[in-house]
């Protein structure tokens, strides 16, 4: 008996768990590095990461839009007044511009929303930046912020016409990943648990949010025209 006990903790010890581990780090990448929160253009401390996809640009596009959410618009003068326009006549805007934040050194790189009926003042929306890291098949790490615009009114900080967002972030986060696996091109979701070690703060506009410290994963399906 205590020969197979040695024979099981060997396999276990030198065989199973290092093949474990390589597989666990092939498919997640390291988080531990990673900023936790956004910053507006003057350097404010703004949104909360709290999402992350592992796919090529097209795969994590491809993913979002069969979840039903939306491409922005860019932000312009244009947008901002149509999106104004929209706001005081309630007419629904799908694709209105969100506000550029910023994450090493520079704007997102994708941002997505979705209405919330035919009011422009509320909607759910999530930008993404693409990281340096990859996983075992060579993706990229895209990391984001989700969101919930409740209502328009005056910036906290600056009293600029803005949206104000909800506190809740968590419920945005696990709104936006329902809807990705109801969109049936993620593979595999998990959560980086206690990847804030500060769960509440303000965005740039003043508005509180709060989190239970969990950054949540989404693995893209492949695209296998490109096969991976």
């Amino acid at each position: 008996m205590a020969l197979g006990v040695v024979v099981a903790w060997a396999i276990g010890a030198y065989l199973a768990m290092p093949e474990y581990w390589k597989h666990y780090f092939r498919k997640h990448p390291s988080l531990a590095d990673l900023p936790g929160v956004t910053h507006t253009g003057g350097g404010i401390p703004a949104d909360p990461l709290n999402s992350a996809l592992i796919g090529t640009k097209a795969e994590v596009i491809r993913a979002l839009l069969a979840a039903r959410w939306y491409p922005a618009d860019p932000l312009s003068l244009k947008s901002s007044l149509e999106i104004a326009e929209a706001s005081v006549l309630r007419r629904p805007y799908v694709d209105a511009p969100v506000s550029s934040l910023y994450l090493f050194g520079r704007k997102e790189d994708l941002a997505f929303e979705q209405p919330v009926g035919d009011n422009p003042r509320q909607r759910h929306h999530v930008r993404f930046w693409l990281t340096e890291k990859l996983d075992g098949d060579g993706r990229p790490l895209w990391i984001g912020a989700a969101v919930y615009d409740d209502r328009v009114g005056l910036s906290h900080r600056t009293g600029a016409v803005t949206h104000h967002t909800a506190a809740d972030v968590d419920a945005e986060r696990n709104k936006l990943f329902n809807d990705l696996a109801t969109g049936g091109q993620i593979i595999e979701q998990y959560s980086e648990d206690n990847f804030h070690e500060v769960r509440e703060g303000k965005n740039g506009g003043g508005d509180p949010w709060r989190t239970d410290g969990r950054l949540f994963v989404g693995v893209t399906k492949p695209d296998s025209s490109q096969g991976n």
